[in-house]
């Protein structure tokens, strides 16, 4: 006589699709801790299961463009997160979308909004200028500890005083921007601001980076200006004076 799930308790299929998400979920992870991509047996090892089992997570994540196999058999992230993530705080990016290419074509420099997750920060939108023979160009889902870097500065320095942090976070929150140099990328250098948005769901920056010569003060000011008008746009504000659209 078949046995009753007991009150409370999951049914044995719901618990197997639950396990079977949640290793699908730490093989995405695994493979955004490597760049260059993983084999199979790499995987497999570094999740501490068996080849066919990381090969049965893998299709299902392949159909969906969420994990990509190259021609060398390496497996990275796939494009479909990419998209994934564009879906994120969609208003936030309709409205920086537009302020951060014009600011990238003011500056001369990469621009990009970046939002807080945990303890690092997320690239979610990245625009390039349109008016420069060479700029830095880098990738959107660019993953770094949230204290380094002038976007990540940015948002610890819009919070509370905490113990033990930076100096470069004392300094932006002093006078309202954020600079860094060399930290993510050898001869780079940019600026930041925080942005703040309705009900702080989330904690963003904009920031400009470039490489060569720059006044950053005078790119902080820009990048200044393009966060007010974003924060503007997410208030439903026009304009400087702050009336109602």
């Amino acid at each position: 006589m078949p046995m009753a799930a007991t009150k409370g308790s999951k049914p044995a299929k719901q618990q197997n699709h639950s396990l079977t998400l949640e290793r699908g979920l730490s093989v995405l992870s695994v493979l955004g801790e490597h760049p260059a991509g993983l084999s199979v047996s790499e995987l497999a090892k570094r999740m501490s299961t068996h080849r066919p089992g990381v090969y049965r997570l893998l299709g299902p994540l392949l159909e969906r463009r969420l994990v990509h196999r190259a021609e060398d058999g390496r497996y990275t992230l796939g494009i479909g997160l990419i998209e994934l993530a564009g879906r994120v705080r969609p208003r936030l990016q309709e409205v920086a979308m537009p302020e951060l290419q014009q600011l990238a074509d003011e500056v001369g420099a990469t621009t990009a909004l970046t939002l807080r997750d945990g303890d690092t920060a997320v690239v979610a939108a990245v625009l390039e200028p349109r008016n420069t023979e060479m700029h830095i160009a880098y990738r959107t889902g660019l993953r770094h500890d949230l204290d380094q870097a002038a976007s990540g500065i940015a948002i610890l320095a819009a919070l509370p005083p905490a113990p033990g942090e930076r100096e470069a976070i004392v300094e932006a929150r002093h006078r309202g921007w954020a600079y860094s140099s060399g930290e993510l990328l050898a001869g780079a250098s940019g600026v930041g601001v925080a942005i703040a948005t309705p009900g702080n769901a989330d904690a963003a920056s904009v920031s400009a980076v470039w490489i060569g010569d720059r006044d950053p003060e005078r790119a902080a000011g820009l990048v200044k200006e393009a966060a007010k008008r974003i924060e503007a746009g997410l208030d439903g504000r026009v304009g400087d004076g702050g009336k109602q659209a």
